[in-house]
């Protein structure tokens, strides 16, 4: 089109670069592999490098609420970012969500059903393609697409494998080993930035599986910097792929400092293809947090909103 301005590319392949080296949350620096967290409530069950034909190693923490006893069966959230869920002083910034804490509170009050957290410690530098919906990519434009996919996911886009994991391997184990509620209505995913947007790909991609998802500051730019080529491959996406709103349940929020200062725009539009697609106030929330930083002690100040909303009574 005359008169249009060219798109310049190598800023927002830089800053993906740095996001690879640094992770959308900073995770580059995991605890030792043997660390394990205590929870401030409950206790958890280390599945200790729990292997995958689909993707490499890794631990897995079980959370098991103060009421896990015989004769009992627990909703399952699963929840990425395994490592920061639970113990500050086992993390590699001294923060963490503090999940059993905030859950267990919530269980003894009668907000939420009693839950089993399943905590999947996310692949150091295999974050970022682990994380980034596979199914975008054929969404974004070249040179930015191949660019993205050699350097951002280091020519290995992993969320498929990730999904298959989850889902075919870990899934099974957990609902043979605990004492779960196996049924979709009872099985939920949730994570904050990259592991926000792969909570939403998730609910998408098996509906079947899981009944809610929630996600926190959820990374729709895809970088540092704010662009419009990946959000709109994940507008294009949702569109065609959001579940049924009668059978499942989306959460999703953002803070309004940091990275989540970026958020805004793209998260209206993600808003206005839900309400679209026949969600209500019923089954579906967004909200935005005045002075939410992009932070684990700022998803752990608000991380009470998203357990209730998929565990509340109903």
């Amino acid at each position: 089109m005359s008169g249009a301005r060219p798109l310049h590319w190598g800023p927002l392949i830089g800053a993906m670069c740095l996001l690879v080296a640094t992770g959308a949350r900073g995770d580059a620096a995991p605890p030792a592999a043997d660390t394990v967290a205590v929870p401030t409530a409950g206790h958890i069950e280390r599945l200790a490098a729990f292997p995958s034909k689909y993707v490499a190693a890794r631990n897995i923490d079980v959370w098991l609420p103060p009421d896990y006893a015989p004769g009992k069966r627990y909703d399952v959230v699963y929840m990425h970012d395994g490592q920061m869920l639970f113990d500050p002083t086992a993390t590699w910034n001294k923060k963490s969500w503090d999940v059993a804490g905030k859950l267990a509170r919530l269980i003894a009050a009668g907000h939420a059903r009693p839950a089993i957290v399943v905590g999947i410690w996310n692949n150091g530098a295999m974050r970022h393609a682990e994380y980034f919906p596979e199914k975008f990519l054929p969404l974004v434009p070249e040179p930015l697409r191949s660019q993205f996919v050699a350097q951002a996911l280091q020519g290995k886009p992993s969320s498929d494998s990730y999904l298959r994991f989850i889902v075919e391997e870990l899934k099974p184990y957990v609902d043979a080993h605990f004492q779960t509620r196996t049924e979709r209505a009872h099985t939920f995913i949730m994570g904050s930035s990259m592991g926000g947007l792969i909570s939403i790909y998730a609910i998408c991609e098996y509906p079947e599986v899981f009944g809610g998802a929630a996600a926190l500051s959820t990374h729709w730019i895809g970088s540092f910097e704010p662009n419009a080529a990946i959000p709109l491959s994940a507008f294009v996406y949702l569109q065609d792929h959001l579940p049924a709103p009668d059978s499942h349940r989306l959460y999703m929020d953002h803070g309004s400092k940091g990275l989540d200062a970026h958020y805004d725009i793209d998260q209206r539009f993600v808003d206005q293809l839900v309400l679209d697609h026949g969600y209500t106030k019923a089954n579906w929330e967004s909200r935005v947090f005045e002075g939410a930083d992009h932070d684990e002690l700022d998803w752990s100040a608000r991380l009470e909103v998203p357990l209730q909303f998929l565990l509340g009574p109903r």
